[in-house]
């Protein structure tokens, strides 16, 4: 058997993205939490979608810059690097909270965290909704789009293939579980907050956005949970979350894979 330093982003994925919870263990949340409502109203959101600025017009230096810098990732196709922007293609609560184990020093998945998995699908909703009202203010084609000789890290309907990248919903949605994490567990402010902005990375690794897809969803993202943090019920939502990320961590158990996360987060980038 493998030591765990020794473990390949195959089996990083695995790990990282398993829902399942070893036997005797709290039962794991259901694979998708679906939400009608999240924190923000309608408004809000459609305000929020509004202060994103237009994409990169074809053909500008920031659009031709993108696609330069876009060719680079395709050499990281089948790296390790790649096999973790697969495991990072999963947004959706609560599997999507295990890409910050890590970061936490936990084991999500493994515990009982109900109120931590409803407020990442609160939050989840609105900037998912967020980033498609941007994305109706214009259409910018995805690089796999673009250029169907690259290689998306993830099962693709022409449907989505053919969606929009401007912004980035990986970036958005990375961003603001990222900024909902830091305030759970603001000792582990920085490292979660690179595990989000990773999962933007990922989004170009995976060619499904370009560098200014990701920027935008990042600050979308930022600015989506500015709002949602000044909500009372996410303040409320705060202080039990907090309280089960720590009984998790009290457990001692935590994600064998983090070896190998840090090995593929420390390749240089192209």
């Amino acid at each position: 058997m493998k030591p765990v330093a020794a473990l390949g982003a195959a089996a990083l994925i695995l790990v990282l993205a398993a829902g399942c919870a070893p036997a005797g263990r709290p039962s794991p949340s259901p694979l998708f939490i679906a939400v009608d409502e999240g924190y923000l109203t309608s408004d809000g959101l459609e305000r929020l979608a509004q202060t994103a600025p237009p994409a990169p017009v074809a053909g500008s230096v920031q659009d031709l810059a993108d696609r330069t810098a876009s060719a680079r990732f395709a050499a990281l196709e089948d790296s390790d690097r790649w096999l973790l922007a697969t495991a990072h293609a999963e947004l959706r609560p609560p599997l999507a909270l295990q890409h910050f184990d890590c970061a936490l020093g936990v084991r999500l998945g493994s515990a009982d965290t109900p109120v931590l998995d409803g407020m990442a699908a609160r939050a989840f909703h609105d900037a998912q909704a967020a980033a498609t009202l941007a994305r109706a203010q214009g259409q910018r084609a995805r690089p796999v789009a673009e250029d169907p000789a690259r290689r998306p890290c993830q099962t693709l309907t022409p449907e989505a293939r053919r969606s929009s990248a401007y912004p980035s919903m990986g970036a958005t949605v990375g961003t603001a579980y990222a900024e909902a994490l830091a305030r759970i567990a603001p000792e582990r402010a920085e490292a979660v907050r690179r595990i989000g902005h990773e999962i933007g990375v990922s989004r170009l690794v995976c060619a499904m956005d370009y560098p200014s897809d990701v920027a935008a969803g990042e600050a979308l993202g930022r600015a989506v949970m500015a709002e949602i943090v000044a909500a009372p019920a996410f303040q409320v939502d705060v202080a039990a979350a907090r309280a089960e990320i720590e009984a998790a961590r009290a457990t001692g158990r935590t994600n064998p894979g983090c070896a190998a996360e840090r090995a593929a987060l420390a390749a240089p980038l192209p």
